[in-house]
């Protein structure tokens, strides 16, 4: 049994296998919640579901079982490990982030087969479900990649801040003036500051929905100007990032800053 678990710790975790890239075994587990992940999307769409429930039903059952299966495996490897040695470690060890994301997975799952669970708390279920994708970060390419974006904020952290507060300053001058202008012509859409504030977030994020839109000569003037001003806002914090990434992946590799 020592050696089935020495050998299985070795194909389970990531920093554990001794060759490139990850095991075959934990590209076997990424693919089956790839999987997972496409059929709670899939399943989410009535039409699909009303027409192959036993399929979907069956899905379930099977994916239940591997992970439930893939839980217990590793819960019981990472004894091999010495910082989740013995039975307070494999505690320790289900209390991390992505192993308590599997174990939601797991009893979402079982409660979802067992009892049928519909309405709000099915769709929590199936969101739970999608969040395995979380589980990806076991793998070490994944994990470097989360760690470089953490970084790259932890660095830049000042700079985001201020561009922020520099985007919350113009969205709140944005919907004061347009409240001013258009208000009397328009109470619904710009008859208070907070209302107002909806078409200066759409315009701002440059996302436009155009459900809400000045109508005076003055109040599409300013809406004009606050148009171009948030192509500099959306900017920003990209050069940020983008400059970021790029002083890490420098330091990373041992290069000048």
């Amino acid at each position: 049994m020592a050696n089935l678990r020495s050998k299985l710790f070795t194909y389970l975790d990531p920093e554990a296998w001794p060759e490139g890239g990850i095991s075959p075994l934990n590209k076997a587990v990424l693919a089956f919640i790839g999987l997972s992940i496409v059929a709670a999307i899939l399943e989410s769409e009535p039409t699909l579901k009303q027409e192959f429930p036993q399929g979907f039903y069956a899905l379930n059952a099977v994916f239940a079982v591997l992970f439930l299966a893939e839980y217990l495996a590793r819960l019981w490897a990472m004894g091999e490990d010495p910082r989740y040695a013995g039975v307070l470690g494999r505690i320790r060890f289900a209390c991390t982030f992505t192993s308590l994301i599997d174990l939601a997975v797991v009893l979402g799952l079982w409660v979802d087969i067992i009892f049928g669970i519909h309405g709000v708390y099915g769709v929590v279920l199936r969101l739970v479900r999608v969040l395995r994708v979380f589980s990806l970060a076991r793998n070490s390419d994944w994990a470097a990649a989360i760690f470089l974006l953490g970084r790259a904020i932890r660095d830049r952290r000042r700079e985001l801040c201020l561009s922020l507060g520099l985007a919350m300053i113009i969205l709140l001058v944005s919907a004061t003036l347009l409240f001013v202008v258009e208000g009397p012509t328009q109470p619904e859409a710009f008859g208070s500051i907070p209302r107002a504030m909806w078409w200066a977030m759409a315009t701002l994020t440059t996302v436009g929905y155009g459900d809400v839109y000045p109508v005076t000569v003055i109040g599409r003037l300013m809406a004009g100007i606050s148009a171009i001003t948030s192509i500099a806002i959306v900017a920003m914090p990209t050069g940020i990032m983008a400059a970021a990434f790029s002083d890490t992946f420098q330091q990373m590799r041992g290069g000048p800053r």
